[in-house]
């Protein structure tokens, strides 16, 4: 019989820490590879709490327990988990360490999965649990694991490569590059534990983890320009065995752990935030040298190279002709208050899907009405589902993975009553422009080389700050090509709080999103709303009579059009409203051909000059 409820589930799991003789344990969101995007195998913190979110941790113990969620989950961690079963803790504010050392017991062994954390977070947890006699425990079997009862299986799919057509450039190009980098500093080896440098690097592809083209697996990349893959039989074809090739040898994902203790007086190169804990202390107990430091993979990914900058142009394309479709249809359809955000986020899948060559979506659509609209990361479901109001504004973050590039678009819409009578606020239209100055004026900067991303983040803000309001996540992520749709190095962000990525200097090739917000908060049914405008970016050299130095400016990608019922023209510049117009100009000649009817005269009006 399957335990149904949260409570009793979580009584399985005391049990089983008491049989574990531990006084506690430690549930992240994450998989063996820090993903940010994990199957369904690794949702053990959903599984135990509830919690749909996507970022977050608990930590239990035998008499109480807690959930730690950031600010975007505030509310849906109270809809989601029992207050009478996990106390409410909100991050950066609280942490799990004081947490642990006001609330366990003197002595207390607190247990942790190894291939779950990195290993700076266990050292700083072992600090805190020091403090009241504790002890940090790395258990060798997950306690979750032992009592879900129902829990699945890691993802069979098998691993498929990836077109030279589309990747630019093919493997063995690449782990010479990488062989290079490596013998350069000293190094044997390093561990590839980020399920998309693995991709990247070999140029392979799949479907194990949602929303993210990846195949569960590891690999060792050697400084002679070899490497060992290590995969599950099953996902391996015959295909897949001639396009790696003989230079890269292909082992057991069981095989891993056991495989890093052959690396005896070898220098070894592991990732801190992607190598988890049982990694390095394999290595280390194997007696090899463990060098913390970046993946190698992880810049040359970053930066795009010439097929991929085609293929993100011609997925936006293709994305773009939907996402019109989409925007035409809402425009119809959603003022007779029959729309809801599932329906409306259905549709917009259906638009994609139908445009062809779509293999998902590259995250879980935000289709957010009204007050939704303020929460930047809502995700629906059926029981927050809510109809789209006539006469509110609805916003729709979303995007898709092809082939050839991954997609990120946010619109911000008003949508209508059916007698045309209901208009925006003149504050609602204010902080609508003031996002989108900031939009234009980061898609107009101008940066010399060496610029990092926190010191453009205040060109997409400035605006905002006039009016004496703000937004509180980052403007800017990088993208991959077909990959994650949230790839580092490279970010736009606020560098308060030492957030990654916005020390990285953005590099010509390198593609971010251009995502200013606003964002009025209310009671549910109030008069809150969210704005965002996004369209993704690509860093290209800037050629200046005269210039000093080298220069970048950004190519927007994205084109689809941008709802003029929100703009307040009076508050745009001529230069503003010359970038728009040619914006429009650019979006009508590229989705002209591809739609028909009413969504090609539903485009050409929205994209006439302002």
């Amino acid at each position: 019989m399957l335990m149904q409820t949260h409570e009793a589930r979580l009584a399985a799991l005391r049990a089983e820490l008491k049989r574990q003789k531990l006084d506690g344990f430690l549930v992240p969101i994450a998989d063996e590879h820090m993903s940010e995007y994990v199957g369904a195998y690794a949702q053990r913190l959903a599984w135990l709490t509830g919690f749909g979110g996507s970022a977050g941790s608990a930590a239990v113990l035998l008499d109480k327990a807690a959930i730690f969620v950031d600010g975007r989950y505030t509310v849906q961690v109270r809809e989601q988990v029992d207050e009478a079963l996990f106390e409410y803790c909100s991050v950066p504010k609280d942490t799990m360490g004081a947490w642990l050392a006001g609330n366990a017991a003197e002595g207390a062994r607190i247990g942790f999965d190894p291939w779950l954390h990195s290993r700076s977070w266990a050292k700083a947890i072992g600090a805190a649990l020091a403090k009241i006699g504790g002890e940090l425990v790395a258990v060798e079997a997950n306690p979750i694991d032992a009592v879900w009862q129902d829990q699945p299986e890691p993802s069979s799919a098998v691993a498929l490569p990836h077109e030279d057509k589309f990747a630019g450039e093919n493997s063995a190009a690449k782990r010479e590059a990488i062989a290079d980098a490596l013998k350069a500093s000293g190094r044997d080896a390093a561990v590839i534990s980020a399920l998309d440098s693995i991709a990247w690097l070999l140029n392979i592809r799949g479907s194990d983890v949602d929303n993210t083209p990846v195949a569960l697996s590891y690999v060792i990349a050697k400084a002679d320009g070899t490497a060992e893959l290590f995969i599950a039989p099953e996902k391996v074809t015959p295909e897949l065995t001639q396009h790696l090739g003989n230079a890269i040898t292909i082992r057991e994902r069981g095989a891993f752990a056991g495989a890093l203790s052959e690396y005896d007086g070898k220098n070894v190169s592991v990732d801190p935030n992607f190598g988890v804990t049982a990694i390095a202390s394999a290595l280390e107990a194997g007696g090899a040298a463990v060098h913390f430091e970046r993946d190698p993979c992880i810049l040359p990914k970053a930066v795009k190279n010439p097929a991929e900058q085609q293929g993100h142009r011609d997925a936006q394309a293709r994305d773009g002709a939907a996402v019109a479709h989409f925007l035409h249809w809402l425009e119809e359809t959603a003022p007779s208050g029959e729309v809801d955000e599932l329906r409306a986020a259905a549709k917009l899948r259906g638009f994609r899907e139908e445009g062809g060559d779509l293999r998902d979506l590259s995250f879980r659509t935000i289709s957010a009405a009204a007050h939704h609209a303020a929460l930047p990361h809502y995700s629906v479901d059926e029981e927050s589902n809510i109809p789209i109001p006539p006469g509110s504004i609805y916003l729709v973050d979303s995007g898709g993975q092809y082939p050839a590039g991954t997609t990120d678009i946010t619109r911000t819409v008003w949508i209508g009553t059916p007698d045309g009578s209901a208009q925006p606020t003149p504050e609602m239209r204010d902080r609508y422009t003031r996002v989108l100055k900031g939009h234009i004026a980061l898609a107009l900067a101008t940066f010399p080389a060496g610029t990092a991303g926190s010191q453009l983040d205040s060109f997409a803000r400035q605006h905002l700050w006039a009016a004496g309001v703000d937004y509180a996540h980052g403007t800017g992520h990088g993208v991959g090509s077909f990959l994650s749709v949230h790839e580092g190095p490279q970010r736009i962000a606020k560098s308060a709080g030492g957030q990654a990525g916005t020390d990285q200097e953005l590099m010509a090739g390198m593609i971010l999103s251009n995502e200013p917000g606003y964002y009025k908060t209310s009671e549910p049914g109030g008069n809150g709303y969210g704005i965002r405008i996004e369209n993704l970016v690509l860093v290209e050299e800037r050629a200046i009579a005269g210039a000093e130095g080298q220069y970048f400016g950004f190519e927007t990608l994205t084109f689809v059009p941008i709802d003029r019922k929100l703009v307040d023209t009076s508050l745009l510049t001529s230069e503003e409203i010359d970038w728009w117009n040619d914006y429009h100009a650019k979006v009508e000649a590229l989705l002209a051909p591809q739609l028909s009817g009413g969504a090609l005269e539903w485009m050409k009006r929205e994209c006439a000059p302002l």
